[in-house]
């Protein structure tokens, strides 16, 4: 299948990776181990270590990944880069279910992706190594905008690591904006080789269709989105963030398996205050490593 199926993860990047990672478990979230990133720095160079690594909260569909430098003496795999425009989203993957397929229809399309780009990384510290096949977007100003295989899935969508106090369950939504909203529209339909329908609130909605163990090896058929806004819908669908810059990626959408109750419960009891929205309640930027997260019920 040549195509874009479903969104695999969204990263938030932070120079300072501490502070991050206890913003999110202070959320509700089981984060798995530390992991320093390795891999080549193009095609067919050889594999280094990274001065970047990660802990991420899988969820039975996609996840989020919390990246930041660990050591920056070494490459700093677009850390520095990326929060050097400001802290929050700057990753957003696809799943897809044939690298090659995807590769040659890119190509067709004139889009200059030298290959296809390897990635591996510990699982935990000692612990065996996971791979990723990629297909990176070149020059995105979005961010790292990217096409995504697993590997190596059942290592990284670990049941350790999997068991969220919040009761998430499902990345369904990542909420872009530009000005034009058609420019990042049009590369993310690009990169995923599907239309673009009109977006309600102003801009454009790049909907995946979803494939059973696409985004985890349990992952089920789940239709999830891009949405791409115009700076002026912005307040009408995450009301009160600010805009550092353009393009900015917004926030995320993640489902809750309990209607959103244990959430409720939980941001009371650490006192974040959240915002009532038609689709669920969001937490604000501030308190999510400069990401607006909606908890969908």
């Amino acid at each position: 299948m040549s195509t874009a199926v479903a969104l695999d993860h969204v990263a938030v990047v932070a120079r300072d990776l501490p502070p991050l990672l206890a913003a999110y478990e202070r959320l509700g979230f089981a984060l798995s181990p530390l992991s320093r990133q390795s891999g080549p720095r193009s095609p067919g160079a050889p594999v280094e270590t990274f001065g970047s690594g990660n802990r991420c909260a899988f969820l039975r569909h996609g996840y989020i990944e919390l990246l930041g430098l660990i050591d920056p003496a070494l490459f700093a795999n677009g850390v520095d880069r990326f929060t050097d425009r400001y802290t929050g989203l700057h990753i957003v993957a696809l799943a897809m279910l044939d690298e090659e397929a995807n590769l040659a229809r890119l190509r067709a399309a004139g889009i200059a992706i030298p290959g296809i780009s390897r990635l591996q990384r510990p699982v935990e510290e000692g612990g065996p190594i996971a791979h990723f096949a990629r297909l990176p977007l070149p020059d995105a100003p979005e961010g790292r905008v990217q096409l995504i295989r697993h590997l190596s899935a059942d290592l990284v969508w670990d049941a350790r690591w999997m068991n969220h106090a919040n009761k998430a369950d499902a990345l369904t939504e990542v909420i872009i904006v530009n000005d034009p909203a058609a420019e990042s529209a049009a590369r993310f339909s690009r990169l995923a080789g599907l239309p673009l329908v009109p977006d309600p609130a102003g801009g454009f909605l790049l909907e995946l269709p979803g494939a059973a163990g696409a985004a985890g090896p349990d992952a089920p058929v789940l239709r999830t989105a891009v949405r791409v806004l115009e700076p002026a819908a912005l307040p009408q669908v995450l009301p009160g963030v600010a805009i550092p810059t353009l393009p900015f990626i917004a926030g995320m959408v993640v489902r809750t398996s309990d209607g959103n109750a244990a959430v409720r419960v939980l941001l009371a009891r650490e006192g974040i205050a959240a915002t009532e929205l038609p689709i669920g309640l969001m937490v604000p930027p501030a308190a999510a490593g400069g990401a607006a997260i909606v908890f969908q019920p």
